[in-house]
């Protein structure tokens, strides 16, 4: 009898499931069948003035490439001011972005520990040294990131647009590197591809993804600078926004890369920052959320209750609970034949669900995964494992104090590095676009030191 009730229970959870996240199989076709906004004419495009904010702790390694690739953009430079958050740093961050061209701060504070700390932080001291007008909108960067030689011409589009928000679209550096690195990159094209594009296609609001991103002066002066500091601000922020109305738009032309980790100490440490950020944010808007779908009739705010809501931790439970009772059944003598098929094929048919978002993330993105074809398929396998390792983290998270630590970076290359197609040819010759002259190429350059 009691076989039978974990039979029905599995079964339950599984409608539920299918139940409450169907319609992102709906956003899915959306962005195969339909284009979004933009693919059509934006309308009148003014050059506005932009800040460029960067937090960085511990980044000598590759402060000065992202510096350079915002020195490079087709974007005209006297509207762009960079400046970088040196926060906490014990290294020469802080003085490689000076003389990078960044205006840079520095912070130390043990006890206020995050970037949205330092961001409000910087907030704080630009609007010190700026009249609160001085710049149209703020761009946020991690480190690590590079910039496609058109990002913020493009982001400028949809700006003008009359978007206050906008994310982008999250691209790699170190696809090939290994199945974690290739596994965290095939998760964030998903997520540019089939959830944000389909969002602004659809009309409904996007969520910010950690960097990225472009946000109106006049979203934060409202927000009195960034008051989001929970483990994952950003989609703390994203949330908030959900309940306010805000809606956050998305660029799909406006290409960025980041760093993935390499090692599993990494990675776990990291997810287990995200995963219990997503508890504190369900904590703190769950409700509030709910109030807003119901309220409002906001599709917006549901997505967004959907994409915190910890269903990896019923994932978690449900699994524990089929192994605790075929180990009890298998000790008293039960037999256990039908729970483990059902265990096992859940496990089953969640790798091939898996397999097929990546195979057709893969198919679709190929042109945007630049490494070799091989790494491509083969890393489609070990994508469903890198998501499987989810679940121990799921229920780690519940019950285990998590900090913010910092996640190295050592990647060392620009944009024509990794897309070499962006290198043009004048006078026969191949010109970097971020130095525009191929003897001062910087490094990582492709063309580096090229005879």
């Amino acid at each position: 009898m009691f076989l039978d009730i974990i039979v029905i229970f599995n079964v339950i959870v599984a409608i539920v499931f299918t139940a409450f996240y169907s319609y992102q199989l709906i956003y899915i076709l959306v962005s195969l069948f339909f284009n979004g906004k933009n693919d059509k004419d934006n309308g009148i495009i003014s050059i506005k003035n932009y800040a460029v904010l960067i937090a960085a702790r511990n980044e000598s390694n590759v402060i000065s490439q992202l510096i350079t690739s915002i020195q490079g953009q087709s974007y005209p430079q006297d509207s762009i001011t960079i400046f970088v958050i040196a926060d906490n740093c014990t290294d020469n961050t802080a003085d490689i972005a000076r003389n990078a061209g960044a205006v840079v701060y520095e912070r130390f504070n043990k006890n206020q520990v995050g970037k949205g700390y330092a961001l409000n932080f910087l907030f704080g001291k630009i609007f010190e040294a700026y009249p609160q007008n001085h710049f149209d909108g703020f761009f946020v960067f991690d480190a690590d990131n590079l910039l496609d030689v058109n990002y913020i011409s493009e982001m400028n589009k949809t700006f003008c647009d009359g978007h206050k928000i906008i994310t982008s679209y999250r691209n790699t550096k170190n696809y090939a590197d290994n199945w974690l690195s290739a596994g965290y990159s095939l998760w964030f094209l998903r997520e540019s591809k089939y959830m944000n594009n389909p969002r602004m296609i659809l009309g409904t609001g996007c969520a910010i993804s950690g960097t990225g991103f472009l946000v109106s002066a006049d979203i934060i002066i409202e927000n009195g600078g960034w008051p989001f500091h929970l483990l994952t601000e950003d989609i703390e922020f994203s949330n908030h926004n959900a309940i306010e109305g805000n809606r956050i738009a998305y660029c799909k032309t406006a290409i960025f890369y980041d760093e993935q980790p390499t090692t599993f100490r990494q990675s776990w440490n990291q997810r287990m920052r995200w995963t219990k950020g997503f508890y504190q944010v369900f904590g703190k808007y769950g409700t509030s959320l709910i109030k807003t779908m119901f309220k409002k009739r906001s599709f917006y705010a549901f997505d967004m209750f959907m994409t915190i809501l910890p269903g990896m931790v019923l994932t978690s439970v449900t699994m524990s609970l089929n192994i605790a009772v075929s180990i009890l059944g298998a000790i008293i003598g039960f037999d256990i034949s039908a729970v483990i098929n059902l265990f096992l094929t859940a496990i089953l048919t969640l790798y091939i669900l898996l397999f097929t978002i990546g195979s057709i993330t893969v198919i679709t993105e190929w042109k945007m995964i630049h490494c070799r074809a091989f790494f491509k398929i083969a890393y489609l396998f070990t994508f469903p494992l890198f998501m499987l390792t989810y679940i121990p983290i799921a229920m780690v998270a519940i019950f285990k104090r998590v900090e913010w630590k910092p996640i190295g970076h050592n990647s060392v290359t620009t944009p024509c590095g990794i897309r070499p197609e962006q290198v043009f040819m004048v006078n026969g010759e191949y010109i970097c676009p971020i130095s525009k002259n191929k003897s001062k190429c910087p490094p990582g350059c492709i063309y580096y030191n090229a005879p």
